[in-house]
C-alpha cells in the first residue's frame, strides 16, 4: 500500500444533518469528531455546513439548494475536498461528486484513510487493505475518472490510484486473496494467544484518543506508540505485568468509534479477538470530554456486538487532570444544574456507587490515583486468578501478612 506525502495541507468543508434522531447539539458534536479526524488524516476543516432534514436525500444527501451553497463555496475558496459525517451510497457519492467537482469523502473513507495512514505492521496493513477494497467494491462506477483527477491526499492513500485500471472482478479477487492471507495470519495469531497459556488476560478498551496506550506505558514500563490524535494506535501490543506477586497479560487494542465502519470491525477481526478473549476489560473513558458518557455508549455498542459486553469491567475514568465543569454564581436563581455543573467528586459518587473495584479515577499522564488504580486491577486479577489456579490462593494470604 502506497503512502502518499503531502506538501500541502488539504483544506476541507465538513458536511453533516439535524434529523429527528440527530438533533442540533448532536450534530455539532460529530461535526467536531469530524473536524478532529480531518486534522488526524493531515487536513484542515475550514467551514461546516449543516441541514435539518427528515432524512438524506436519497440522491444527493442534501438538499439542491444547500448543496448549491456548498458547490459556490467550494469555488469562492478553491477547496479541495467534501467530507460528509455519514457514510454515502455508491449513488449519492457519484451525483456529489458531478455536482461539487471536487474530491468527496464520507466518514468512513475518512477513516479507512486514517487507518492507512497508521497502519505500519504487514498484519495492521493487510487488515486495512481488506476493508479498504471492501468499501471500494461497490463504488467501482464512476470512481477512476474521479482518482485520475485526484493527486493523492486523503482519502486516496492505499490500493486508488495504484489500481486505476482495475475492474470489479479484479477487485473481488485481490479481496479474496486479503481474506485467505488474513485467515493464515488469524490462524498464527490464534496460536500465539493459546501459547501464553492460562496467565490472566487484561484488555484494555475504550473509545479512541482516551490514553490507553499512555496508561499501558505506565502500568507495564512499556514505549508503546502515544499522541493525541484518533487512532495512533492500530496493532494490538501485548505486554506480561506483574502487580505484587501476580503475573497478567495487558492487551492494548484499537481504539473505538461512533459509526466505525463495518468494513473494519471484519477486517480487525482477530484484533478484536484479543478483546474476545479477555478475562478482565479495564474501559478506559476520557472523563474531560464533555460528552464521555455517549462515548461509554459507542464503546458498550461494540462490545456488545462482539459478545464482549458481560466479560468482568473495570471503568477507569482517564484524565482527571483535564476535567472541567460548568460553575453557576452564588446568586443565579435562574440557571438549572445539569451534568456540565458536576465536580469530579459528583461523578465519583455517581460511578463508584455502582459496585466495588468496578471504577477509578485516575490521570495515567500526571500519574494520579496510580496506586489504587493497581490495587484495583490486582484484586480483580486475583479474583480470576484464584478460580483457575485455587492451589496458589496461600501466597495471596502470605501478601496481606507481610
Amino acid at each position: 500500500m502506497i503512502d502518499y506525502t503531502q506538501k500541502e495541507i488539504e483544506t476541507a468543508v465538513l458536511v453533516g444533518l439535524i434529523t429527528p434522531l440527530q438533533d442540533e447539539e448532536k450534530s455539532k458534536e460529530y461535526l467536531d469528531e469530524l473536524e478532529f479526524l480531518t486534522l488526524t488524516a493531515g487536513g484542515e476543516a475550514v467551514k461546516r455546513f449543516t441541514q435539518k432534514l427528515e432524512f438524506p436525500n436519497p440522491k444527493t444527501f442534501l438538499g439542491a439548494g444547500k448543496l448549491e451553497q456548498v458547490k459556490n463555496y467550494i469555488k469562492e475558496h478553491n477547496i479541495s475536498t467534501t467530507i460528509f459525517d455519514d457514510e454515502l451510497s455508491p449513488a449519492q457519492l457519484r451525483n456529489i461528486e458531478k455536482e461539487l467537482e471536487c474530491k468527496v469523502l464520507d466518514r468512513t473513507n475518512l477513516i479507512l484513510d486514517i487507518f492507512a495512514q497508521r497502519a505500519t505492521t504487514s498484519y495492521a496493513v493487510t487488515q486495512v487493505e481488506l476493508a479498504q477494497y471492501q468499501y471500494l467494491l461497490p463504488r467501482l462506477t464512476g470512481m477512476w475518472t474521479h482518482l485520475e483527477r485526484q493527486k493523492g491526499g486523503i482519502g486516496l492513500r492505499g490500493p486508488g490510484e495504484t489500481e486505476i485500471e482495475t475492474d470489479r472482478r479484479i477487485v473481488r479477487d485481490k479481496i479474496a486473496l486479503l481474506r485467505v492471507k488474513l485467515k493464515e495470519i488469524d490462524k498464527q495469531m490464534a496460536v500465539q494467544r493459546k501459547n501464553r497459556g492460562k496467565m490472566v488476560r487484561v484488555a484494555l478498551v475504550g473509545y479512541t484518543n482516551v490514553g490507553k496506550s499512555t496508561l499501558m506505558n505506565v502500568i507495564s514500563k512499556s514505549d508503546v506508540f502515544a499522541e493525541n490524535k484518533l487512532f495512533a494506535t492500530l496493532d494490538t501490543t501485548v505486554r506480561k505485568v506483574v502487580i505484587k506477586n501476580i503475573p497478567f497479560l495487558l492487551t492494548d487494542t484499537v481504539g473505538f468509534i461512533r459509526k466505525l465502519p463495518t468494513q473494519l470491525i471484519e477486517s480487525f477481526k482477530s484484533t478484536l479477538d484479543e478483546v474476545r478473549e479477555a478475562d478482565l476489560l479495564l474501559h478506559v473513558v476520557d472523563i474531560s470530554h464533555p460528552n464521555f458518557e455517549d462515548h461509554i455508549l459507542s464503546v458498550n455498542t461494540i462490545l456488545q456486538d462482539i459478545d464482549s459486553a458481560d466479560k468482568p469491567t473495570v471503568m477507569v475514568f482517564n484524565k482527571i487532570d483535564a476535567y472541567q465543569h460548568l460553575t453557576i454564581a452564588a446568586d443565579d436563581l435562574e440557571t438549572e444544574r445539569t451534568k456540565a455543573h458536576y465536580t469530579l467528586e459528583d461523578w465519583e459518587k455517581t460511578y463508584l456507587n455502582k459496585g466495588k473495584n468496578s471504577s477509578i479515577f485516575i490521570s495515567a499522564l500526571e500519574r494520579e490515583n496510580l496506586e489504587d488504580f493497581k490495587e484495583i486491577v490486582y484484586e480483580n486479577v486475583k479474583e480470576i486468578h484464584i478460580t483457575r489456579f485455587p492451589y496458589n490462593d496461600f501466597l495471596y494470604q502470605e501478601v496481606h501478612e507481610e
